[in-house]
């Protein structure tokens, strides 16, 4: 039998293209791979086994399914791919650590209106080196080409993680009481939140040049800045007893709408502190004239992970994180406030 690909080219669908697609990528996705994959990539379904679980004691599965929203215009604009799919994987694996749990495997699924292969095979790649960091199997995915569906150069990415934690070791908020503290682990920019925002008040300007307002980084560098993952810093809590109450991820909706996620009814917060936060959202806020409440809400605002400790343990908690990777831009952990009983987020951040 002949094989053909004429029509389904012409309608827009390149099957050749996407078979390029897998075999660019298998390498990086194998390179994920722990003795627990049972299936090669290509398979119908990932195959994980799980039978190592028996040996906890009340196993529970945690899943999470999210995606790098307009990030990918950001990286279409300057035509690099290799960071959204790390993006991608972090995003998710903090997703699941505010519970307690750690990642087992992931899967992936990007959308666009023409399959490019280098182009696909960079973010999967991307995917693979922060799964392979984590200790976590990147297990299958899908491609799907679909014109007519999406603008000619859109692309969409999103994935889903599976991890796992002992029952007894979940952490859900419950156990949060007014005075425990509040430590905040400093992002590093605008993770995959507010790119829209973003776009729309930096879209004149020069995104290529460094320039001296953003610490001799461009506007480019800038916004590419992969979501940092919080997992080592979470394990060097947990590994040296530090009883964590409740963590939230600070995505989209800001400090306001996230923090309130993880509190027991009539508990609030009051967060006052000085914090340094990258200095691209001030370049954000000063040419989109946007509020500085309007900012808290749509951006992580340099608090990319907040943890509910018991007040009298935070200082010693923040000092296992002290920050050795000589990055200004990540700063270290610091205490940012207290949980109140007026169920309130009231936020006083002074901004060096």
């Amino acid at each position: 039998m002949t094989h053909g690909n004429g029509a389904y080219k012409r309608a827009g669908v390149d099957i050749d293209a996407g078979n390029h697609t897998v075999s660019l990528m298998k390498q990086a996705v194998r390179s994920t791979f722990t003795p627990q994959v049972l299936s090669d990539v290509g398979s119908f379904g990932g195959l994980f086994d799980v039978s190592n679980l028996k040996s906890m004691a009340s196993p529970v599965l945690v899943a999470s399914t999210d995606g790098v929203g307009t990030k990918t215009r950001v990286a279409a604009r300057l035509n690099r791919w290799d960071t959204i799919g790390q993006d991608l994987v972090n995003h998710c694996i903090n997703d699941i650590l505010v519970q307690g749990a750690q990642p087992l495997f992931f899967m992936d699924y990007i959308a666009t209106s023409k399959v490019i292969p280098d182009q696909l095979a960079a973010i999967v790649g991307g995917m693979a080196a922060a799964c392979k960091l984590a200790g976590c199997a990147l297990i299958g995915g899908e491609t799907a080409e679909m014109p007519g569906v999406y603008a000619p150069g859109e692309i969409d990415v999103a994935g889903t993680i599976i991890g796992v934690v002992e029952y007894g070791d979940l952490i859900t908020g419950t156990c949060i009481e007014p005075g425990d503290a509040i430590l905040v682990l400093p992002s590093n920019g605008l993770h995959t939140n507010g790119y829209s925002l973003a776009r729309a008040a930096l879209a004149g300007m020069d995104w290529s040049t460094p320039r001296d307002d953003l610490g001799g980084e461009s506007i480019a560098a800038a916004l590419l800045e992969p979501h940092l993952s919080y997992l080592d810093a979470i394990n060097t809590l947990q590994h040296n007893g530090i009883e964590m109450r409740g963590m939230a991820h600070i995505t989209g909706g800001g400090l306001i709408e996230n923090l309130p996620r993880i509190l027991p009814d009539g508990l609030g917060a009051d967060i006052a502190r000085a914090v340094r936060e990258p200095p691209i959202f001030d370049l954000i806020q000063r040419m989109g004239r946007v509020t500085t409440e309007e900012m808290f809400r749509v951006f992580n605002m340099g608090m990319g992970m907040l943890i509910v400790t018991p007040a009298g343990i935070a200082g010693d908690a923040a000092a296992l994180l002290v920050d050795d990777s000589d990055n200004d831009a990540i700063g270290e952990a610091y205490i940012a406030g207290f949980i109140t009983d007026d169920g309130q987020i009231n936020v006083r951040m002074e901004r060096l």
